[in-house]
């Protein structure tokens, strides 16, 4: 019996089975690498709503946050005051006119008697001078009532383009002038997405594009998405309108205008967004789940598993990060297997049960 037991004691332990783990293949394709940068949408023309004359604000013709188009009257000033001015003014000129008839008449009375002697040349002299201030007055005159006639034009506030009317700024009874600003006009269709850009990026684009033509052709090739406040995309793509004419330099950045269709005015200035495109293609790229990288001390590791099913711990460099994948600069060859699921249970040389996970795919890569 006690030999028995004695052998019992010394029965190896079982082989604990390999550990089942999620890999993943690294992939290599040409990549569009994607930046991404908050947005600020703003109208494509902010036209403030102001006063030419001064007057007191007897109607608001529009509602508040509706379309207006080019020319509606959006305001009414009292044209009392103005009506009188061009009424004034009209009775001034036809005073002038008379005055004028009469040197008219004058001049042409006058001019055949100089001629016979029978009036002194300065008498002619006299009337004809007398015509050409009738003259000028009337000129004055008519340029008087085009004045008056235009203030009481402007008694009539109206839009300077076509767009969404903001919150009126003034209400009706209110004494306003031309330093006054009524209310805004924003024309949101199209409409502005402005985006900070560093100078390097900024830079970095224009050495590889650098003529007009080109910037203007890449422009076209790179569409850009709108992800709004609630997190989804906007179904309309936009395009680069045009860069700042500087750059910052408290922050070394420069503002980039885009430029969106906005058809049913869903998009309103001052709104919040995400710009992504893509300015350039990584050929080759090698790609991985970023969930199998593990960052360590500084530095970037996978755990690859070989033709035999063992783990090999293996630093690697990263790059640019492509929607759910990162860029493998060194480290990893294509077709290569990488564990995105399991990591806590395995170490250098481990025996594991590889099982494939789902493919990344193109749009999960951006």
């Amino acid at each position: 019996m006690a030999s028995f037991a004695g052998a019992c004691g010394h029965r190896a332990a079982p082989v604990p089975p390999p550990q089942t783990v999620v890999v993943a293949t690294v992939e290599q394709r040409d990549t569009s690498i994607y930046s991404e940068w908050v947005a600020t949408l703003d109208g494509s023309v902010n036209a403030q709503i102001q006063p030419h004359v001064t007057g007191y604000v007897i109607r608001q013709n529009y509602t508040e946050g509706s379309l207006v188009r080019n020319g509606d009257v959006l305001f009414e000033i009292d044209p009392r005051p103005f009506q009188a001015a061009l009424d004034q003014a009209k009775a001034l000129l036809a005073q002038a006119e008379a005055r004028l008839a009469k040197a008219t008449l004058d001049v042409n009375r006058d001019t055949p008697l100089a001629a016979e002697h029978a009036i002194s040349q300065s008498e002619l002299d006299t009337v004809v001078s007398a015509k050409q201030v009738a003259e000028a007055q009337v000129l004055g005159g008519r340029a008087n009532v085009e004045a008056a006639a235009l203030d009481l034009g402007y008694t009539k506030v109206t839009s300077l383009v076509t767009g969404v009317a903001g919150i009126a700024r003034v209400q009706v009874g209110n004494l306003v002038g031309p330093t006054a600003i009524l209310t805004t006009v924003s024309q949101v269709d199209p409409i502005k997405a402005y985006i900070t850009v560093s100078e390097q990026e900024y830079t970095d684009f224009h050495r590889r594009f650098p003529t007009d033509a080109s910037v203007a052709a890449q422009r076209k090739r790179m569409p850009l998405q709108l992800t709004l406040a609630d997190g989804t995309l906007y179904e309309h793509t936009g395009t680069i309108s045009f860069a700042d004419r500087e750059v910052n330099p408290a922050t070394g950045a420069i503002r980039i205008a885009g430029i969106f269709q906005n058809p049913n005015n869903l998009l309103r200035p001052g709104e919040y967004g995400r710009v992504r495109l893509s300015a350039k293609t990584q050929p080759g790229a090698l790609l991985i789940p970023q969930r199998a990288v593990t960052e360590l001390q500084g530095g970037y590791q996978v755990a690859v598993v070989g033709d035999d099913n063992k783990v090999s711990i293996r630093p690697v460099t990263v790059g640019d990060r492509v929607g759910r994948l990162w860029i493998v600069t060194d480290g990893l060859k294509a077709g290569e297997r990488v564990v995105v699921e399991g990591q806590m249970k395995i170490h250098e040389g481990s025996l594991v049960k590889p099982v494939p996970g789902p493919a990344a795919s193109p749009a999960a890569g951006g």
